[in-house]
């Protein structure tokens, strides 16, 4: 359990700016992660890579000459918001276009996604190349659908070696697709890992047993099976990854065993051993291989092993050298420190024109913003531990993390006479911003949405109340791509709408009209338990997720029970 801290809330933040001031030599502190402290060549491609906090090294220790330029940093488990990767490539970028790089998790797809658009937008040629090497988490004939665990690292070296060397935008996209496509891994559990302020740790493991197929953010594996002896774990990790290798692989190999937090390095070392035996006896010649802690998750009882299979232009990169505070290898020449400077926006965004409507109806904005605030605080614990059933438990905090900010940005908004439209975006931004995740891109967009849809008019109508239901369903939906039957938010979200506008164009009150609509999302979220997942980190973990509602789902059904209640409300008055 992690004890050390003093906000749970602030851990991630706490954490990173202590990590900074600890690898100063390494690293500065921007808005969103760290970038390098140091100089890099003019026109070199800028690998920016990042995740959820709590896998110390990755990400933020992978910053620094001949790896990353920089490491957009999300909070415990979550994916860093579209803003924070941002301004993290902003900071890193040196004119030679910008590589973003990370784990293949739908949270993280987003956020980055959204940040690639906008650098883009702005002229700043930026890229993504996923990291997939997770076996356990999809059959090789749906590769794509792999989740990145303790891979990212052989990518990363890959990408930054070749942007390091010189080579532009096309040849370090290309090298890092080709080193993703070379790797493989597996990983195990003997035990869960704790968020901080947590009691009880994410997902157990009954005693005599390991958990096999786990992911890195707390994610239970997609089996158990006895405690095998060290050389039985050596034969099940080398074996499974044998008949999953690439196409072509050869015989040099890259062996990574990776432990994930409280797994000594001496049993580290001694499963090495016979992991090193394994693959000579199979004809594999060792190349350059790596043995600590590389990847972690807390304090997760566990590892994984990773086999990056070389050809002479992989080899050339994964042997280049590299001088970050958590890799190094081989030696590089002194840098020079450089200033970075804040990347606030300058100025102040001019306030959009607000009528009267439209203000008296942000006051309305707030409240409802405030009542979805207290129906999260009263279900926080219970949506955690929904989520960690097939997921990593963190849904209840990040949609506290992201309805408190929203909350925040609403009530300044509202103390400054904004309008509808500009308060609501500024709700939207700041619930994507500080919640991250899936759920925090999708609130976020929804939220935004709805304001943008309202604007700022003379009279609202039933009508515009639909376009606003119906402008939130197609954002989520449009950013999330998920279907009806998915088990996500979506299966609570499609009848919520379509109940709405029936009702609305029966003649329904606005409350009358929510509350139909509100049910019938609750309704659809208790019969997602009967549905198994093929969106998210659930999907690998099926199994486990039948019998249970799917946490999006349930939240969003919560939220607009409690929305409908407040409308009823306002109504009677």
């Amino acid at each position: 359990m992690t004890k050390i801290f003093d906000d749970p809330a602030q851990f991630a933040d706490d954490a990173l700016d202590g990590f900074v001031a600890a690898n100063r030599q390494y690293v500065a502190r921007v808005d969103g992660g760290v970038v390098r402290s140091t100089e890099s060549p003019a026109g070199q491609v800028a690998l920016v890579i990042g995740g959820g906090s709590g896998h110390y090294p990755a990400f933020a220790g992978l910053v620094g000459a001949g790896l990353a330029a920089g490491s957009a940093c999300g909070n415990m488990f979550a994916s860093p918001s579209a803003g924070q990767v941002y301004r993290v490539a902003k900071a890193s970028q040196a004119g030679g276009g910008v590589l973003l790089s990370y784990g293949n998790y739908a949270g993280d797809v987003l956020h980055f996604g959204q940040a690639q658009d906008k650098l883009n937008a702005e002229g700043i040629e930026t890229r993504t190349v996923l990291v997939t090497d997770d076996i356990a988490s999809a059959p090789l004939e749906e590769i794509a659908k792999r989740r990145g665990i303790a891979g990212d690292l052989t990518v990363f070296k890959v990408a930054g070696a070749a942007a390091e060397a010189g080579l532009d935008l096309d040849e370090v996209e290309r090298l890092a697709i080709k080193a993703n496509h070379h790797t493989r891994s597996l990983g195990v559990a003997f035990a869960g890992c704790t968020l901080p302020g947590a009691a009880e740790p994410l997902f157990t493991v009954p005693d005599g047993m390991m958990s096999v197929g786990l992911g890195i953010h707390g994610e239970p594996g997609i089996s158990e099976q006895p405690l095998p002896t060290a050389s039985e774990l050596a034969g099940l990790l080398v074996d499974g990854l044998l008949k999953d290798k690439p196409d072509a692989a050869g015989t040099r190999v890259v062996p990574i065993l990776n432990g994930l937090g409280t797994v000594k390095y001496d049993e580290l070392f001694l499963l090495f051993g016979k992991i090193e035996a394994l693959l000579t006896g199979a004809g594999l010649e060792i190349v350059e291989p790596e043995c600590g802690e590389l990847v972690t998750s807390l304090d997760m009882s566990g590892l994984s092993l990773t086999l990056f299979w070389l050809d002479a232009e992989l080899e050339k990169f994964w042997a280049a050298p590299a001088d970050t505070p958590a890799f190094r290898k081989g030696n590089l020449a002194p840098r020079r420190a450089r200033s970075v400077e804040s990347l606030a926006e300058a100025g102040t965004a001019p306030a959009l024109a607000a009528t009267p409507a439209s203000t008296a109806l942000a006051a309305t904005a707030v409240g409802a913003l405030k009542e979805a605030r207290s129906v999260v605080v009263e279900h926080e614990d219970a949506l955690g531990k929904l989520d960690a059933i097939a997921g990593d438990g963190d849904h209840g905090i990040g949609m506290r993390r992201g309805v408190d900010a929203a909350v925040a940005a609403a009530e300044k908004s509202h103390a400054a006479g904004a309008g509808l439209e500009e308060l609501l975006t500024a709700a939207g931004e700041q619930w994507a911003e500080r919640a991250g995740g899936t759920s925090g891109a999708l609130w976020g967009a929804a939220v935004t949405a709805v304001g943008r849809t309202l604007g700022s008019k003379d009279s609202y109508t039933a009508a515009d109340a639909a376009a606003a239901v119906n402008a939130l369903r197609d954002a989520i939906i449009t950013l999330g791509k998920a279907e009806a039957g998915d088990k996500t938010m979506v299966d609570a979200l499609l009848p919520f709408a379509e109940t709405f506008n029936r009702a609305i164009d029966d003649g329904g009150s606005l409350a009358g009209s929510l509350r139909a609509a509100a049910e019938a999302a609750a309704k659809a979220a208790d019969e997602t338990a009967g549905l198994s997942p093929k969106k998210g980190r659930a999907r690998p973990l099926a199994e486990k997720s039948l019998g249970h509602p799917d946490p999006g789902a349930v939240s969003f059904g919560l939220i607009a029970r409690r929305v409908a209640d407040y409308a009823a409300t306002i109504e009677s008055h």
